[in-house]
């Protein structure tokens, strides 16, 4: 690593753009200060899965060339990308994911809508085939059943380690009960697709983790009748689970703790986890699991959690923690590792706009000669870069369509919210002088945290000329447990004061125009904007609530969880049931709406849409709202094509500019 060098940087156009009737924004004369074709943004990504095979030889891909088209695997020698040596589609499915797990196979997964109605929560509209993939042959192995890779097992060249979910939903749902799903773990021959059972979850060990040679290592559980979380733990020579710790349930989300692998050298009986221990920031700690106690802490930040962390080379058999990441103005990391630091600085130099809070190596070869680097950021939507041998080349990027010229800058704030809570934010400034219209992006879970990547909804929205504020309201995760518990039934309460704390915050600056401030939200931040188009103390001239919880008891009931009275709770509380109820509501509506719902929504499922549209017309109040229905879509982005996005990016657009408040936004 130390004598590692780029030699040359150069740029190759490899992959044809999505579209061949667009243009580049240069060639139809858009300058800065105007909009580009609101198509390049609803095209899904050209660009993903880039990875290189174990020994450096392949470099495997999907892209997409065509705005209504579906993704293709090509697979190239690395030492000559003048074109593929393979090219496959998965039809009648179209591909998800691919990743190397021998130097000639993949493994990935494929999916296809194989019904339209969803019936209960997670139960989506996908159905799922797990793959092999033989370069040489051209060969695919397909595998039946929901499967997600574990591990490529480094040391077992011919075997893998998949994960099977024995839930209605697949292991890669998002579910937020699929951690409590009991799920199977097989040993898969790559050549032949036959499974070994490995371990099956179930009882109070219904999941897994595992070391780098597939040895189960380390679970969680519920004990139901004292309501009480326990954590197991197995040394790579133990032959059973051991309980080496039980907390009540309402320490569990203030301990926090999470193994993330052994300390190098020992003997399996220590390890690193990531665990609050009574602090108010995650942190990386040394456990001794045989003793049940925290040694020393690794690394800590007083202000934000320890998010996860980055190993070093796998493939090479070094599974040791080379940096920990936190979420601030942008991803911030800590390195252990300084030859890994360097490393990383010296690509930097070749590739503009990165710094180390947005580029990552994201596939490496076993002796690290081979390596494909990723630049995100608010001024790159991610672009992929190829290392071989200390050379550098441009590959392409997630969204080509895009000029340097079109991209908004990101700015990270933070403010006091009215109760003098310190409120971090992410502001979209769109060209040209202020004050600008602003719209107001709250983001969903309400726990999922954000940080300064590449967002679409704010670029696209800057770059029609609005500013964007994105604020980590009370609940969002990444700032500490005192940020995250203040959420605690303030749904449409102080979390709600939050957000328009934000807009006044930029109103005061001179950033926005006080009387041209709209929300636009999804999942949670959808119910954010149904509760703030009813607020009696009203800022805002429109909101567009999208894929909206408006049946909050209803949402409850279908999700709660009575095996497990913390999680029946935590449900209540994440769930808004103890906050603004917003078919309460309707009669208080008083600014015009756009509501927008996926008809095959598995986690805010489709009712959520029929009884708030019912109830505004049992109130007489639909004369100011419009509707639109996304067919074949459901709540998470991946399952949106072109044609989802191009519709309700350009029903936003013109409802903004149309029917927001006197005159628009």
């Amino acid at each position: 690593m130390k004598k590692f060098l780029i030699a040359t940087c150069a740029a190759t156009a490899m992959l044809s753009v999505p579209g061949a009737a667009f243009a580049s924004t240069a060639a139809n004369g858009y300058t800065a200060a105007e909009p580009v074709p609101l198509e390049y943004w609803a095209v899904r990504d050209a660009l993903s899965n880039v990875s290189v095979s174990p020994d450096g030889k392949y470099m495997a891909l999907m892209k997409i060339e065509s705005r209504d088209g579906d993704p293709f695997i090509e697979v190239y020698d690395t030492s000559d990308l003048s074109e593929p040596v393979s090219r496959s589609n998965a039809k009648p499915m179209e591909f998800e994911s691919i990743s190397w797990i021998t130097n000639d196979r993949l493994f990935g997964v494929s999916r296809k809508i194989v019904k339209t109605t969803v019936k209960q929560p997670e139960d989506h509209i996908f159905g799922y085939k797990g793959f092999f993939y033989d370069v040489n042959k051209k060969k695919f192995k397909q595998i039946d059943g929901s499967f997600e890779l574990v591990s490529s097992l480094p040391n077992e060249p011919d075997h893998v380690l998949l994960a099977e979910s024995n839930g209605p939903a697949a292991v890669s749902s998002g579910d937020p009960y699929a951690g409590n799903r009991p799920r199977s773990y097989f040993r898969v021959n790559t050549k032949t697709g036959a499974k070994q059972l490995v371990y099956r979850g179930g009882g109070k060990q219904r999941q897994a983790d595992f070391d780098i040679n597939g040895n189960v290592r380390f679970s969680e559980g519920w004990d139901v009748t004292s309501d009480e979380h326990m954590y197991y733990y197995r040394s790579p020579s133990d032959t059973s689970w051991r309980e080496f710790l039980r907390v009540p349930a309402e320490e569990y989300t203030k301990l926090d703790f999470n193994w993330v692998g052994d300390v190098p050298g020992g003997d399996g009986t220590v390890g690193h986890v990531l665990a609050r221990n009574n602090e108010d920031t995650v942190a990386l700690w040394e456990y001794d699991f045989v003793n049940s106690k925290f040694l020393n802490k690794v690394y800590g930040n007083d202000k934000y959690d320890i998010m996860g962390v980055s190993r070093g080379n796998i493939r090479a058999g070094d599974d040791e923690i080379k940096s920990v990441y936190w979420f601030a103005d942008g991803v911030e990391r800590h390195f252990f590792d300084q030859d890994e630091k360097s490393m990383l600085e010296k690509i930097m130099a070749a590739v503009p706009g990165s710094d180390l809070t947005t580029l990552s190596i994201v596939s490496r070869s076993e002796d690290d000669r081979t390596m494909i680097a990723r630049n995100t950021s608010d001024m790159d939507s991610g672009t992929y870069y190829l290392i071989k041998d200390g050379k550098l080349l441009k590959l392409g990027s997630r969204n080509p369509l895009l000029g340097s010229e079109d991209y908004s800058k990101v700015e990270y704030v933070e403010f006091p919210a009215r109760d003098g809570l310190t409120i971090p934010a992410y502001v979209t400034h769109p060209k040209g002088d202020g004050p600008h219209p602003l719209i107001v992006l709250p983001h969903g879970g309400p726990y999922v945290p954000e940080v300064i990547v590449y967002d679409e909804w704010s670029q696209m929205l800057a770059n029609n000329g609005y500013m964007v504020v994105q604020p980590q309201y009370r609940g969002s995760l990444a700032h500490g447990y005192n940020h995250y518990i203040k959420m605690w039934n303030e749904h449409g309460l102080a979390m709600q004061d939050d957000k328009d704390d934000a807009a006044k915050f930029l109103i005061k600056r001179g950033d926005v125009d006080a009387d041209r401030v709209g929300m636009f939200g999804w999942s949670y931040g959808g119910y954010a904007a149904l509760v703030a188009a009813s607020r009696e103390d009203q800022i805002y001239q429109c909101t567009i609530p999208a894929a909206f919880v408006a049946n909050v008891s209803k949402q409850h009931k279908n999700r709660s969880d009575d095996t497990i009275k913390y999680f029946d709770e935590l449900s209540a509380q994440r769930g808004t049931v103890s906050g603004i109820d917003p078919m309460k509501e309707v009669t208080n509506v008083n600014v015009p709406m756009l509501l927008i719902h996926p008809r095959q929504d598995r986690r805010v499922m489709f009712y959520h849409f029929e009884d708030y549209t019912s109830a505004l017309k049992k109130a007489g109040k639909m004369d100011n709202v419009k509707t639109l229905v996304l067919d074949k879509a459901d709540h998470f982005l991946f399952s949106h094509r072109y044609d989802h996005n191009i519709t309700y990016y350009t029903e936003i657009l013109d409802f903004l500019q149309k029917d927001c408040g006197p005159g628009g936004l």
